[in-house]
């Protein structure tokens, strides 16, 4: 996908495309087991494509996310797209760019002068392309690569040169954050929980580098083969609410960071064929599936189905890709314009909540996490306010020595989540793991609900108000 962007960016093109983007590199090793040798040797690799294609681009560990803010968990409305006349003005403003090739090439020829391949103002975009090759690889070579994000277009930044003004590169994690983050995916029983958190965990990553570079597009390589996998998987694993959202084109979930997937129109054999005819560099690097059985995960298991089936009938990838193209984005309640509502805390979808008497599934567990009680302490140990440690818990929720009549905080993060991230959360024992911005934005929202739930009782409704003025 970086190679077709090149190509769009050039002057040759027909239609010119009016930014630039970056690339981010999400490295993964210690996910995947890799030897700090080889995350080296990948890095290195890495930084010579990246390099060599010109694009800004910036290059975070996987281990970063036990430094994430709290905030990434949260929607953020979208800015307003502007008047009419600042559309003009933008493009006013490209087409005076058009014509700075000469002026750029002036002050290349003068030795002390700036540099042309400096950003010219705020980013506006970001490009993200994933891994054809498996669902779980970043690797930011075209085929199967990694996230992208862009800026304003410059003269010369459409030459393939590598603007140093943009190229950032974090600091190596630390031993203990490398040391959390395996002690993490080795807590996880089974390799489909797996796959599920370290999409989830580089997702809120890649949502945090595009939020502070003020990034508001993210594209996606995924591919038509890998939609129509990954919707097949989704069914699986209980997110039939979000197909819209996880294979459509655009996700506005996170509100003011859209992902778009402009790569799903072609399949994973087109995207071969044209890697192989243009000689486009790639860097692999093992998944965190990597000679896995076939039935080690829903994930392998969906994948080797859906190409066998592929192999015998052409058109199954197809069939299944334009039926998800049929999904609409209609929330349980109002549209996808209007307010958010309760929203899940890992995946950041709408919370597909049915009540306690509700005959689904999802109600029984709503029904089961109601009725859940915290152990009873032993009598012999000193009674302390519960709301001190702990997570869910809000403060002002015990009277003096009376024991707390809250949940345990396990039950408070499990109704947080819709219900594929609850199926996928039974897998991990314990959520000490956990990175701690997820673990804050938990006890923050429990608190949250705990104040608005005690409000509640103090306001008077619309309807007793209207009786009153009657009566």
């Amino acid at each position: 996908m970086i190679w077709q962007v090149l190509e769009g960016l050039s002057r040759d093109s027909a239609k010119r495309l009016r930014f630039v983007p970056g690339i981010v590199y999400v490295d993964e090793g210690a996910a995947c087991g890799q030897s700090p040798g080889d995350r080296a040797r990948t890095l290195a690799e890495m930084k010579l494509i990246l390099q060599t294609v010109g694009f800004p681009w910036h290059i975070v560990a996987l281990e970063e996310v036990f430094s994430l803010p709290p905030s990434v968990l949260r929607y953020l409305a979208q800015e307003p797209s502007g008047t009419k006349g600042a559309y003009k003005a933008a493009v006013d403003s490209f087409l005076q760019q058009q014509h700075a090739p000469a002026e750029g090439e002036e002050q290349l020829s003068q030795p002390g002068s700036q540099d042309p391949q400096s950003p010219a103002g705020p980013p506006t975009a970001a490009q993200t392309e994933a891994q054809p090759p498996t669902a779980a690889q970043t690797e930011a070579q075209p085929p199967t690569a990694a996230q992208t994000e862009t800026q304003p277009p410059t003269a010369a930044q459409t030459e393939a040169q590598p603007p140093t003004a943009a190229q950032t590169e974090a600091q190596p994690p630390t031993a203990a954050q490398t040391e959390a983050l395996s002690r993490l995916f080795d807590s996880v029983k089974t390799l489909t929980a797996k796959e599920e958190l370290l999409q989830t965990l580089r997702t809120h990553l890649i949502l945090h580098v595009a939020r502070t570079h003020g990034y508001s597009k993210v594209m996606t390589g995924d591919s038509c083969t890998r939609l129509a996998i990954k919707l097949m998987t989704s069914l699986a694993l209980g997110r039939g609410a979000f197909l819209a959202w996880d294979t459509g084109f655009s996700d506005e979930r996170h509100g003011d960071v859209v992902v778009v997937r402009p790569m799903r129109e072609h399949t994973l054999k087109e995207v071969a064929f044209y890697n192989r005819l243009f000689a486009v560099p790639s860097v692999f690097t093992p998944a965190i599936d990597t000679k896995a059985p076939e039935k080690s995960s829903i994930h392998r298991l969906m994948e080797a189905f859906m190409l066998r089936l592929q192999a015998q009938f052409p058109s199954t990838v197809s069939t299944v890709y334009r039926t998800s193209e049929k999904l609409v984005k209609a929330p349980r309640h109002g549209s996808a314009g209007g307010p958010p509502g309760p929203r899940c805390l890992l995946c950041m979808c709408a919370l597909d909540i049915d009540t306690a008497d509700s005959a689904t599934a999802f109600g029984a567990q709503t029904s089961h996490l109601s009725h859940m009680q915290p152990p009873t302490p032993p009598a012999e140990a000193p009674t302390t306010p519960c709301c001190s440690a702990g997570v869910g818990r809000a403060q002002g929720c015990c009277q003096g020595a009376e024991p707390c009549r809250r949940e345990d905080p396990r039950a408070h993060v499990i109704e947080q989540l819709c219900y594929g991230c609850r199926v996928n959360m039974k897998d991990l024992p314990s959520l000490d793991p956990l990175p701690p911005y997820i673990l804050t934005e938990a006890q923050f929202r429990s608190q949250r609900a705990s104040v608005l739930q005690e409000m509640q009782e103090y306001l008077i409704d619309s309807d007793d108000e209207a009786q009153t003025g009657e009566s």
